[in-house]
C-alpha cells in the first residue's frame, strides 16, 4: 500500500473523495489539525451536520461507543462523518477491529491521535494500515521548514524571497500552527496590492533583525566573509537572549551535515543534490555546492566535530563555563580559517 503523506490525503479531500477511516497520529498534530478540520468543514453541508457529525473525544467515550456510531446510516446525506478527538485517550482499541473489517461505506471515520503514535504491534495498527488512510506525521527537520513556509505563503496567494523565509525560521522554529498564524499576520500586514513578504516586513512584525540573524551568519560563512560573519558574531554575544548559541549551533549542525552528505551526491546539480538528500525541493541547496566549493570535504568534518564540541562547551560539559560569545568566536575562526 502507498504510503499516505498530509499532501496526497489533502489532495484526495480536495477532490471530493473521502475514505471510511482515517487514523492521524504523530508528533507533528499540526497537520492531524489540518486535515480533521477540512473534513468537519467540507465532507458535509451546514444543514447535513445536525444530524450527520458526530463528535467524541478519547477521554469522555469508549471504543464500543463509536463504532456504534459508525455503524448508523445518514439522515437525508449522502455520508456522516464521526470524528474522534484526543483518540491516543480512548480504550479497547481493539474493540475497531470487527469493524474495519466491513467498514460502513457511508461513514467517514476519522480518528485523531495526538502527541504519539499507536503501538504498531497491536492488531488494530495492522488492519488500519491495511484498510483506512493512516497518516503518522513527524517533527519537521530545520531544513525541511522553508519548503513548508513557501507552501503556506503559496496557499495565501504570498511570495518570499530565501532571506524572509530563513527569517521566519529562524524566529519561531518548528511550531507549524505558530509559523502559519505569523504568515497570516504578515498578510494582513502587507500594503494594500502587494503580495510579497520582504525582510522589512519580517523584522517589523516578526522581531528579529534583518541583518544580524543565523541566515546572515550561514551566508557569510558559506561565503567566507570573515568582516561580516564576525559583526553578526559580535552582535549576538551583545544580545544572547535575542541570539541562543544552542540555536546558532543546531542550524550550523543542520546545514554543515547536509554539505557533508553533498559530497556522496553522484549528480552535483542543484535537482541532483536535493534528490540525494532527500529534500522536496532544490530550495536552498545552492549554498550546499557554494560550500563544497569553499570547502574541503575534510574540513567539513571537521567543522562538525567543532560544533559537537562547541555544543558541549556551551552547557558546561567542557570545564569552566566559558561565555557564548567567545565560543562561537573561537568556533568561527575555526570554520573559515
Amino acid at each position: 500500500m502507498a504510503k499516505h503523506t498530509y499532501e496526497s490525503i489533502m489532495s484526495e479531500l480536495k477532490s471530493g473523495t473521502y475514505r471510511p477511516v482515517y487514523y492521524l497520529m504523530g508528533e507533528e498534530g499540526y497537520f492531524t489539525d489540518k486535515i480533521t478540520d477540512y473534513v468537519m468543514e467540507n465532507a458535509l453541508t451546514e444543514m447535513e451536520r445536525d444530524f450527520n457529525l458526530t463528535v467524541f473525544y478519547g477521554l469522555e467515550t469508549t471504543m464500543d461507543n463509536v463504532v456504534t456510531a459508525a455503524k448508523r446510516f445518514p439522515m437525508m446525506a449522502e455520508r456522516q462523518v464521526i470524528i474522534v478527538k484526543e483518540a491516543q485517550m480512548i480504550k479497547n482499541t481493539d474493540a475497531l477491529l470487527y469493524y474495519l473489517q466491513a467498514p460502513q461505506p457511508t461513514t467517514v471515520l476519522l480518528f485523531a491521535h495526538k502527541n504519539g503514535s499507536l503501538d504498531k504491534r497491536k492488531k488494530v495498527a495492522a488492519e488500519l494500515e491495511r484498510t483506512g488512510v493512516v497518516l503518522d506525521s513527524k517533527k519537521l527537520r530545520d531544513d525541511q521548514l522553508p519548503v513548508f513556509i513557501t507552501g503556506y505563503m503559496r496557499e495565501k496567494g504570498l511570495t518570499a524571497d530565501n532571506k524572509s523565509v530563513l527569517m521566519i525560521r529562524e524566529s519561531i522554529g518548528a511550531d507549524l500552527a505558530r509559523i502559519a498564524g505569523e504568515i497570516d499576520k504578515l498578510a494582513i500586514a502587507l500594503p494594500a496590492g502587494s503580495a510579497t513578504v520582504t525582510p522589512d516586513l519580517v523584522e517589523e512584525h516578526i522581531v528579529i533583525s534583518k541583518e544580524y540573524n543565523n541566515f546572515e551568519l550561514q551566508n557569510a560563512i558559506v561565503n567566507k566573509d570573515i568582516y561580516k560573519a564576525n559583526k553578526i558574531i559580535n552582535y549576538f554575544a551583545q544580545n544572547p537572549k535575542k541570539n541562543p548559541i544552542q540555536m546558532t549551533l543546531a542550524l550550523l549542525f543542520s546545514f554543515f551535515s547536509n554539505v557533508m552528505m553533498s559530497y556522496y551526491a553522484p549528480d552535483k546539480s542543484e535537482r541532483g543534490v536535493a534528490e540525494f538528500l532527500g529534500l522536496r525541493s532544490a530550495w536552498g541547496v545552492g549554498d550546499y555546492i557554494k560550500s563544497m566549493r569553499n570547502y574541503r570535504a575534510m574540513h567539513v568534518m571537521e567543522i562538525l566535530h567543532l560544533i559537537r564540541l562547541a555544543d558541549a562547551q556551551s552547557k558546561g560539559a567542557e570545564g569552566p563555563q566559558t561565555p557564548d560569545g567567545e565560543i562561537m568566536r573561537e568556533l568561527l575562526y575555526k570554520i573559515l580559517h
